[in-house]
Protein backbone atom coordinates (compact mmCIF):
# COMPACT_ATOMS: atom_id res chain seq x y z
CA UNK A 1 0.00 0.00 0.00
CA UNK A 2 1.37 3.31 -0.99
CA UNK A 3 1.23 5.44 2.57
CA UNK A 4 2.16 8.46 0.91
CA UNK A 5 -0.96 8.68 -1.36
CA UNK A 6 -3.33 8.39 1.71
CA UNK A 7 -5.74 11.07 1.88
CA UNK A 8 -6.58 9.88 5.33
CA UNK A 9 -4.81 11.26 8.78
CA UNK A 10 -3.29 7.26 10.13
CA UNK A 11 -2.68 7.28 13.87
CA UNK A 12 -3.33 5.10 16.33
CA UNK A 13 -7.00 5.18 17.39
CA UNK A 14 -9.23 3.60 19.88
CA UNK A 15 -11.05 0.87 18.01
CA UNK A 16 -14.28 3.00 18.40
CA UNK A 17 -12.83 5.94 17.26
CA UNK A 18 -11.95 3.92 13.66
CA UNK A 19 -14.93 2.80 13.43
CA UNK A 20 -16.08 6.50 13.77
CA UNK A 21 -13.75 7.12 11.27
CA UNK A 22 -14.97 4.26 8.88
CA UNK A 23 -18.50 5.75 9.33
CA UNK A 24 -16.84 9.40 7.81
CA UNK A 25 -15.40 7.99 5.04
CA UNK A 26 -18.87 6.41 3.67
CA UNK A 27 -20.07 9.74 4.59
CA UNK A 28 -17.62 11.70 2.36
CA UNK A 29 -17.71 9.31 -0.70
CA UNK A 30 -21.55 8.46 -0.44
CA UNK A 31 -22.16 9.15 -4.08
CA UNK A 32 -19.51 6.17 -5.10
CA UNK A 33 -20.44 3.91 -1.75
CA UNK A 34 -24.30 3.63 -2.78
CA UNK A 35 -23.86 3.81 -6.54
CA UNK A 36 -21.56 0.83 -6.72
CA UNK A 37 -23.78 -0.84 -3.80
CA UNK A 38 -26.98 -0.37 -5.74
CA UNK A 39 -25.69 -2.23 -9.27
CA UNK A 40 -24.77 -5.49 -6.76
CA UNK A 41 -28.05 -5.25 -4.56
CA UNK A 42 -30.30 -5.31 -7.73
CA UNK A 43 -28.39 -8.46 -8.86
CA UNK A 44 -28.72 -10.37 -5.97
CA UNK A 45 -32.66 -9.28 -5.66
CA UNK A 46 -33.27 -10.54 -8.97
CA UNK A 47 -31.80 -14.07 -7.87
CA UNK A 48 -33.25 -13.18 -4.81
CA UNK A 49 -36.98 -12.89 -6.50
CA UNK A 50 -36.60 -15.45 -8.79
CA UNK A 51 -35.93 -18.12 -5.65
CA UNK A 52 -39.33 -17.04 -4.29
CA UNK A 53 -40.88 -20.47 -5.75
CA UNK A 54 -38.54 -22.65 -3.55
CA UNK A 55 -39.79 -21.15 -0.21
CA UNK A 56 -40.75 -17.70 1.38
CA UNK A 57 -38.25 -17.65 3.24
CA UNK A 58 -35.53 -17.96 0.30
CA UNK A 59 -35.31 -14.34 -0.75
CA UNK A 60 -34.93 -13.05 2.31
CA UNK A 61 -32.34 -16.19 2.78
CA UNK A 62 -30.50 -15.28 -0.45
CA UNK A 63 -30.04 -11.64 0.90
CA UNK A 64 -28.66 -12.91 3.84
CA UNK A 65 -25.92 -15.24 2.56
CA UNK A 66 -25.09 -12.35 -0.29
CA UNK A 67 -24.06 -10.39 2.30
CA UNK A 68 -20.02 -11.14 2.26
CA UNK A 69 -20.26 -11.14 -1.24
CA UNK A 70 -21.95 -8.06 -1.95
CA UNK A 71 -19.38 -6.47 1.20
CA UNK A 72 -16.69 -6.81 -1.67
CA UNK A 73 -18.08 -4.46 -3.77
CA UNK A 74 -18.10 -2.11 -0.47
CA UNK A 75 -14.45 -2.73 0.46
CA UNK A 76 -13.43 -1.88 -3.54
CA UNK A 77 -14.58 1.32 -3.29
CA UNK A 78 -14.01 1.68 0.55
CA UNK A 79 -9.79 1.02 -0.40
CA UNK A 80 -10.09 3.19 -3.43
CA UNK A 81 -11.41 6.32 -1.00
CA UNK A 82 -8.84 6.42 1.52
CA UNK A 83 -6.19 7.14 -1.47
CA UNK A 84 -9.11 10.00 -2.23
CA UNK A 85 -10.65 8.42 -5.82
CA UNK A 86 -13.88 8.05 -6.50
CA UNK A 87 -15.52 4.98 -8.09
CA UNK A 88 -18.57 4.18 -10.68
CA UNK A 89 -19.86 1.23 -11.43
CA UNK A 90 -17.53 1.52 -14.50
CA UNK A 91 -14.89 1.33 -11.94
CA UNK A 92 -16.33 -1.52 -10.61
CA UNK A 93 -17.75 -3.26 -13.86
CA UNK A 94 -13.84 -3.33 -15.12
CA UNK A 95 -12.28 -4.97 -11.86
CA UNK A 96 -15.44 -7.41 -11.47
CA UNK A 97 -13.23 -10.43 -12.10
CA UNK A 98 -10.94 -9.23 -9.21
CA UNK A 99 -14.24 -8.12 -7.17
CA UNK A 100 -16.82 -10.68 -8.00
CA UNK A 101 -15.47 -14.09 -8.62
CA UNK A 102 -12.34 -14.15 -6.51
CA UNK A 103 -12.47 -15.91 -3.62
CA UNK A 104 -16.11 -16.61 -4.26
CA UNK A 105 -16.57 -19.65 -1.60
CA UNK A 106 -15.26 -18.24 0.68
CA UNK A 107 -16.98 -15.40 0.30
CA UNK A 108 -20.54 -17.24 0.01
CA UNK A 109 -19.45 -20.07 3.13
CA UNK A 110 -16.16 -19.07 5.23
CA UNK A 111 -17.43 -15.25 5.64
CA UNK A 112 -20.71 -15.65 5.99
CA UNK A 113 -19.81 -17.50 9.51
CA UNK A 114 -17.31 -15.44 10.62
CA UNK A 115 -17.72 -13.44 13.68
CA UNK A 116 -15.88 -10.58 12.74
CA UNK A 117 -15.37 -10.59 8.83
CA UNK A 118 -15.55 -7.20 7.85
CA UNK A 119 -12.61 -6.48 9.92
CA UNK A 120 -10.50 -9.47 8.76
CA UNK A 121 -11.92 -9.41 5.14
CA UNK A 122 -9.66 -6.63 4.35
CA UNK A 123 -6.55 -8.77 4.62
CA UNK A 124 -8.67 -10.96 2.69
CA UNK A 125 -9.24 -9.69 -0.08
CA UNK A 126 -6.54 -6.62 -0.22
CA UNK A 127 -3.05 -8.15 0.99
CA UNK A 128 -2.81 -10.95 -1.77
CA UNK A 129 -1.95 -13.67 0.67
CA UNK A 130 -3.30 -17.46 0.50
CA UNK A 131 -2.84 -20.54 2.62
CA UNK A 132 -0.73 -20.11 5.76
CA UNK A 133 0.60 -16.82 5.18
CA UNK A 134 -2.91 -15.57 4.95
CA UNK A 135 -4.07 -17.54 8.21
CA UNK A 136 -0.82 -16.54 9.90
CA UNK A 137 -2.00 -12.76 9.31
CA UNK A 138 -4.65 -13.62 10.12
CA UNK A 139 -4.41 -14.37 13.54
CA UNK A 140 -1.81 -11.35 13.73
CA UNK A 141 -4.65 -9.22 13.03
CA UNK A 142 -7.09 -10.72 15.42
CA UNK A 143 -4.33 -10.74 18.51
CA UNK A 144 -5.99 -9.11 21.30
CA UNK A 145 -8.52 -7.24 19.17
CA UNK A 146 -10.88 -10.23 18.94
CA UNK A 147 -13.31 -8.81 21.63
CA UNK A 148 -13.50 -5.20 19.82
CA UNK A 149 -14.26 -6.56 16.30
CA UNK A 150 -16.93 -9.06 17.78
CA UNK A 151 -18.36 -6.54 19.77
CA UNK A 152 -18.32 -4.08 16.86
CA UNK A 153 -20.30 -6.89 14.72
CA UNK A 154 -23.28 -7.65 17.05
CA UNK A 155 -23.45 -3.71 17.50
CA UNK A 156 -24.25 -3.89 13.80
CA UNK A 157 -26.19 -6.89 13.90
CA UNK A 158 -28.64 -5.64 16.95
CA UNK A 159 -29.32 -2.33 14.74
CA UNK A 160 -30.20 -4.19 11.74
CA UNK A 161 -32.28 -6.21 13.62
CA UNK A 162 -33.60 -3.20 15.42
CA UNK A 163 -34.59 -1.31 12.05
CA UNK A 164 -36.12 -4.37 10.94
CA UNK A 165 -38.54 -4.60 14.12
CA UNK A 166 -39.01 -1.08 13.41
CA UNK A 167 -39.98 -0.98 9.68
CA UNK A 168 -42.82 -4.10 10.66
CA UNK A 169 -43.92 -1.93 13.72
CA UNK A 170 -44.31 1.37 11.91
CA UNK A 171 -46.62 -0.56 9.21
CA UNK A 172 -48.72 -1.32 12.04
CA UNK A 173 -48.89 1.81 13.50
CA UNK A 174 -50.15 3.44 10.36
CA UNK A 175 -52.13 0.83 9.06
CA UNK A 176 -55.82 2.62 9.27
CA UNK A 177 -57.64 2.29 12.13
CA UNK A 178 -59.06 -1.12 12.38
CA UNK A 179 -57.23 -2.75 9.82
CA UNK A 180 -54.02 -3.33 12.74
CA UNK A 181 -55.29 -6.86 13.32
CA UNK A 182 -55.90 -8.09 9.60
CA UNK A 183 -52.69 -6.73 8.52
CA UNK A 184 -50.79 -8.84 11.13
CA UNK A 185 -52.27 -12.14 10.42
CA UNK A 186 -51.41 -11.32 7.05
CA UNK A 187 -47.72 -10.72 7.87
CA UNK A 188 -47.96 -13.82 9.99
CA UNK A 189 -48.86 -15.68 6.66
CA UNK A 190 -45.33 -16.39 5.63
CA UNK A 191 -46.81 -18.41 2.24
CA UNK A 192 -48.42 -15.04 0.92
CA UNK A 193 -47.13 -13.89 -1.83
CA UNK A 194 -47.16 -10.22 -0.72
CA UNK A 195 -45.75 -10.84 2.49
CA UNK A 196 -42.80 -12.49 0.56
CA UNK A 197 -42.05 -9.05 -1.06
CA UNK A 198 -42.49 -7.05 2.13
CA UNK A 199 -40.33 -9.70 3.64
CA UNK A 200 -37.47 -9.12 1.27
CA UNK A 201 -37.73 -5.14 0.55
CA UNK A 202 -38.30 -4.61 4.57
CA UNK A 203 -34.77 -7.09 4.66
CA UNK A 204 -32.72 -5.24 1.49
CA UNK A 205 -33.76 -1.76 2.10
CA UNK A 206 -32.02 -1.95 5.59
CA UNK A 207 -29.07 -3.93 4.35
CA UNK A 208 -28.14 -1.31 1.82
CA UNK A 209 -28.53 1.11 4.17
CA UNK A 210 -26.66 -0.45 6.93
CA UNK A 211 -24.21 -2.29 5.36
CA UNK A 212 -21.88 -0.01 3.90
CA UNK A 213 -21.39 1.24 7.64
CA UNK A 214 -20.39 -2.01 9.02
CA UNK A 215 -17.97 -2.57 6.14
CA UNK A 216 -16.60 0.45 6.47
CA UNK A 217 -16.47 0.16 10.41
CA UNK A 218 -14.54 -2.87 10.29
CA UNK A 219 -12.26 -1.77 6.86
CA UNK A 220 -11.17 1.49 9.31
CA UNK A 221 -10.24 -0.67 12.61
CA UNK A 222 -8.36 -2.74 10.41
CA UNK A 223 -6.31 -0.12 8.93
CA UNK A 224 -5.77 0.91 12.82
CA UNK A 225 -4.24 -2.23 13.40
CA UNK A 226 -1.80 -1.69 10.72
CA UNK A 227 -0.97 1.47 11.93
CA UNK A 228 -0.57 -0.08 15.21
CA UNK A 229 2.05 -3.07 13.98
CA UNK A 230 3.11 -0.84 11.19
CA UNK A 231 3.81 2.46 12.43
CA UNK A 232 2.46 3.88 9.30
CA UNK A 233 1.77 7.11 11.33
CA UNK A 234 5.33 7.80 12.00
CA UNK A 235 5.81 7.05 7.69
CA UNK A 236 3.36 9.51 6.98
CA UNK A 237 4.95 12.43 9.18
CA UNK A 238 8.80 11.70 7.76
CA UNK A 239 7.00 12.16 4.48
CA UNK A 240 5.69 15.30 5.25
CA UNK A 241 8.85 16.73 6.79
CA UNK A 242 10.67 15.22 3.87
CA UNK A 243 8.19 17.25 1.06
CA UNK A 244 8.59 20.72 3.31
Amino acid sequence: MRVEALAIELRPRPMTEAADLGAALVREHARSVWSCYAVVMAMVLLLAIASSDISPWAPTLVVFLAKPWMDRTLLFVLSRAVFGQETRPRDLWAQRKAVWWSQLGAALLVQRLSPWRSYTQPALQLEGQHGKARRKRREQLLAGRRAAALRMQFAFSATEGALIAGAYAAMLWFAPEGMQAGLLTWLADADALGNVFVSVSIYSGVVFALEPFFVAAGFAMYLNRRVELEAWDVEQEFRRAFVR
